[in-house]
């Protein structure tokens, strides 16, 4: 049998019925049967998976091989042990709830081929509401460079690599880390090669967000996060120099696993818990988070970064509130530009520069936050009856804008607003009248959100209208031709003012009429 050339390794756990869509893309690639190997490795799965890979393997002994092995807890041990099954001139790692586009192994082999290319990445695009990170993909590129371009943003093992590259320098995957193992391994391979290429021309590689989420990298702990975190951002630093190269890696890594330990959710901890998390964390920052670092990151991300660094956790504790939103800080507003008071603002003992606190640039989000304070049944200016929704802000800047430039909508319609200075900032009350509410609901009906939107400071902010407190105003039975509808102005469990618009079948007016007035009507 003549060299394959390219093996496909495939680490499987649990993931039915997306494996079997994941085999049938690899079997169906245009490369050819002849020309491909898939070497896959079932990790103890329990949910017929081996059953399936089995099934495969039957059906094309040629070309799918299936390895059995008790489960090891992550994706490292069964993606070695393919490695080392393989015999492909290339081989390329898919998630085994993924899947390829039909001619994603020919494109990439022959680009790898056409260029010399170590390693290839194609465009990979999310299903299911996944996200994956674009910018590398933003075209065609026969060749990038690790540490000038999006691609430490996307480190993720689903490329195709030249298999003498892997053998030569000895590279497998982290057994020690129950997450995250795959990027020390891309991360080196990208370092040693000689070339790296992006194909953006078609879409290689569907990354799919399972309906039940329960792999390990979506259950992982907190704990394994931040271990995750200090075996990479150590990782970095000892396969790097230090200086700009570094740095550029490294950006990437404060930001995702490092940062992302400073969210909300660190505030549900016990105080002991967060307290070693803020210690390791300082211990990250104050070892490798470089000027040149803290000058790349993002506003918000900078902040947690240097304060986890230079300050005690009670203050790190009120940051994470106030970009929470649980806590709206104070601005000062400054020859047209807005400072945030957040945690460090103007502090001598910190000294850092106004302009890491400086959201002028989301000044316009900022004032569109409302808060909704009665929902009630009114006339417009017109005398049509209306659904009449008043909310106040906290900003007296907001009545001092333009009078279209605050818009608060209810789906698609966009009601009347009239503002004002009131209480200790602006009231806003918007009319929304009924006949025009039901024009533009959906023949089985729906629920909106309502949603606040405001133009300023060069910028436009929308959010959801939001209330501190319950309110809602009674439903109403409201016509349009011969249709009724059920109008039901509410919050939801999120604290969102929404509006809910139901159809009225005779028989439910009948009976909701029958509630009203049980005695016929005497």
């Amino acid at each position: 049998m003549s060299q394959p050339d390219v093996t496909v390794i495939v680490a499987v756990y649990n993931t039915m019925p997306y494996l079997t869509t994941c085999l049938t893309s690899l079997v169906e690639q245009t490369i050819g049967l002849d020309r491909l190997e898939v070497v896959a490795v079932d990790d103890g799965s329990t949910d017929g998976s081996a059953a399936e890979l089995d099934r495969f393997a039957k059906r094309y002994p040629g070309t799918v091989t299936v390895l059995h092995q008790p489960n090891s807890g992550g994706p490292a041990a069964p993606s070695n042990r393919g490695l080392g099954s393989a015999h492909g001139r290339y081989v390329f790692f898919i998630g085994s709830d993924d899947h390829l586009g039909p001619e994603a192994l020919e494109r990439l082999v022959d680009a790898a081929d056409r260029w010399g290319s170590d390693v290839v990445l194609g465009r990979m695009v999310g299903t299911n509401k996944r996200y994956v990170h674009q910018a590398i993909y933003a075209s065609t590129e026969e060749r990038v460079d690790l540490f000038d371009s999006p691609l430490p943003w996307s480190l993720s093992n689903t490329k195709l690599f030249r298999r003498d590259l892997i053998e030569r320098y000895g590279l497998r995957f982290r057994e020690d880390m129950p997450m995250g193992s795959d990027q020390p391994f891309t991360l080196e391979a990208c370092y040693r090669a000689g070339k790296i290429s992006v194909l953006a021309d078609y879409e290689y590689y569907y990354a799919v967000k399972r309906d039940n989420a329960q792999n390990i990298t979506y259950a992982s702990r907190f704990e394994e996060r931040l271990r995750c975190a200090e075996e990479l951002v150590g990782f970095v630093a000892g396969l790097i120099e230090p200086g700009p190269r570094r740095d550029a890696v490294l950006v990437r890594h404060f930001t995702w696993e490092v940062a992302k330990l400073l969210r909300p959710e660190l505030l549900d901890l016990d105080p002991d818990v967060q307290q070693q998390v803020h210690d390791r964390i300082r211990k990250l920052a104050e070892a490798y988070l470089t000027d040149g670092i803290v000058a790349a990151l993002a506003p918000d991300v900078r902040l947690r970064l240097v304060l986890a660094r230079d300050a005690d956790l009670d203050r790190l504790r009120e940051l994470i509130r106030q970009q929470g939103d649980k806590v709206q800080p104070d601005v000062t507003i400054e020859g047209g530009r807005w400072y945030a008071h957040h945690v460090g603002f103007r502090d001598p003992e910190l000294g850092y520069p106004d302009d890491w606190y400086d959201v002028t640039d989301r000044a316009a989000k900022t004032l569109a936050k409302l808060t909704a304070t009665e929902l009630a049944w009114g006339r417009d200016a017109a005398g049509a009856r209306a659904l009449v929704i008043t909310a106040q802000s906290r900003w007296a800047e907001l009545a001092e804008l333009a009078a279209d430039a605050v818009r608060v909508s209810v789906g698609e319609l966009t009601g009347v607003s009239s503002v004002a200075p009131g209480g200790p900032g602006t009231v806003v009350r918007t009319d929304f009248a009924v006949d025009q509410l039901l024009a533009v609901v959906a023949p089985k009906g729906e629920r909106r959100v309502v949603r606040a939107e405001v133009t300023a400071m060069g910028g436009t902010g929308s959010t959801p209208l939001r209330t501190d407190r319950r309110v809602a105003a009674p439903r109403r039975v409201a016509r349009r031709g011969v249709q009724f509808h059920l109008v039901t102005p509410t919050t939801n469990h999120k604290g969102q003012v929404i509006v809910a618009i139901t159809p009225v079948t005779p028989g439910r007016f009948i009976a909701r009429l029958r509630r009203m007035w049980p005695s016929g009507g005497k």
